[in-house]
This record gives structure tokens, sequence and C-alpha cells, in this order.
């Protein structure tokens, strides 16, 4: 009897986590369908994921007549490179730092960490746009890597990875005569490849959506980035060109899949953060 309870009960939690799926991927299958249909299917209500008028003429559109659009892509995509490489040797630096070397300070510094990651990011938009104004940074990639060249968020995290690093692994680099540098570039990175390629995905993605900090700095449209310039791409038509703008969206999500997808193996090893390898 119990057992017969526990299939109907894990029956049940298949038709309720199918349902949530594919109330959650409906919305990203309709963005993809819509960005191939011409614009009166979107406007007319169609909510059908096919159409016999689809075509490739909205693609074609944002890549030829709206020759920013591939500029923007490319800002992008390097402003994310840059950022996320930057990211990954500070943080991880930082982090190994915190949980190897002996300081003065030192947990006085973790603590005040721990404090600055609740002060919600609005609090300081004006004082860094003041400070980057002052710094000449205005209307340039740079205000937009080097003032989030730090996670805290990943320092802590790669914090506590390192703790839970078996020492004897270093120590056995040491008799080698591996020193600090060394081991840590030849021995801790890629035994924590797990952790980092975690942080990789996160962080670029951050950067990857940001769309605050692109429109409070950048103000010349060449130099806008994709989220940016795709807010631009809408309202410039009005708010009318939907298929247009959905075609725009799906090229948009196609970086952050691929980089799923290539870190994948390791990302749902590092998540678990448990140091263990």
């Amino acid at each position: 009897m119990k057992k017969k309870e526990i299939n109907i009960g894990k029956s049940l939690l298949y038709i309720v986590l199918i349902f949530v799926a594919l109330a959650t991927l409906y919305p990203f299958l309709w963005m993809i369908s819509a960005s191939f249909k011409p614009l009166k299917e979107i406007v007319n209500g169609n909510m059908s994921l096919y159409s016999d008028n689809m075509s490739f003429d909205n693609y074609i559109y944002i890549f030829g007549r709206s020759s920013l659009f591939p500029k923007w892509f490319i800002n992008s995509f390097m402003i994310a490179t840059v950022g996320t490489v930057i990211n990954i040797f500070v943080n991880t630096m930082a982090g190994y730092s915190l949980s190897r070397l002996d300081f003065p300070g030192k947990n006085k510094i973790f603590f005040l960490l721990m404090a600055l990651i609740m002060i919600p990011g609005q609090v300081l938009m004006i004082p860094n746009y003041l400070i980057i104004q002052q710094l000449g940074m205005l209307d340039k990639y740079s205000a937009l890597i080097i003032p989030a060249a730090a996670n805290i968020g990943s320092i802590i995290m790669m914090r506590q990875f390192f703790v839970n690093f078996p020492r004897d692994v270093e120590e056995a680099a040491s008799i080698d005569g591996l020193g600090r540098y060394g081991r840590f570039f030849r021995i801790c990175m890629p035994l924590a490849k797990p952790i980092i390629s975690t942080q990789a995905v996160f962080i670029f993605m951050g950067f990857w959506n940001e769309f605050t900090k692109p429109m409070l700095y950048m103000k010349t449209e060449t130099k806008y980035t994709l989220t940016l310039g795709l807010q631009t791409f809408s309202s410039k038509d009005a708010g009318t060109m939907w298929h247009q703008v959905m075609a725009a969206a799906t090229i948009t999500v196609i970086p952050i899949v691929i980089i799923y997808l290539i870190f994948n193996k390791y990302f749902l090893v590092g998540v678990r953060m448990d140091g263990e390898k």
C-alpha cells in the first residue's frame, strides 16, 4: 500500500514539474517563434508557435538595414569577456588570500565584505557616477569594466572554496620547490576549475545583461551595449516593430546559452562548493 502511495506521489510530482517546465519554457519558445513572424501576427495576439508566414526577414533587417546592431553585439561581447577574465583573477586571488594567507586585519576585511554585500547597488549609483565623471571615464568601456573588476559574492564564494581546499596538496607542491605564486597558478587554480567556471557563468551573465550602468555612462550610440541598444531599437520604432525586437532579443540570449553549454559539466560540480576533487 505504501509503495502504491509513493508511486502516486511521484507521478503527481512529475506532473507538477512538467507543468512548471512548460510554463517556464513556453515564453522563451514563443519569443523565438515570434522572431520569424510578421508584425501583424504578433500584434493580433497570435500565441501559436508556428505560422505559415515565417521568414528570416527580421534577422535580415537587424543585421542589414540596422547596421548598429552588430556593433552593439560586439561591444557587449567584448565588455563581458574582458570583465569576466579580470573578475576571475581578482576574485580568485582575493578569495585565496582571505583563506590561505595570514596578515593583520584579515578577518576584519572578510566581515567588511560580508557587510558591504548587503548594501543595495542602487544606493551607490550617484556616487559611482560622480567618481567616474571626475576620472574622465564617461562614455568609455572602462566605465563598465573597471568598477566591476571585483565581485564580493564571488570573492566570498572563492574564499569558502579554498577554506576547504586540502592543504596537503599545497604542502607537497611547496616541498617540490614551488613558491606561493607557482602553487596558486599551477596547483590551486587548475583544481578550482569547477568553481571558477561557476563564477565565470554568473559574472558573464551579469555583464551581458547589465542595463542600468550602460544607460548612465554611455552616451555615444555606437558604443551602446546590446541591452541598451535593444531598448533604443524598440523605442526608436515607437514600440511597434515587435517582430524585429523579438529577433534581436533571441540573438541576445544565444551567447548565454553557449556559455552555459560550454561550462555545464563544471557548473553542476562547482555549485556544490565543497572543495572535493
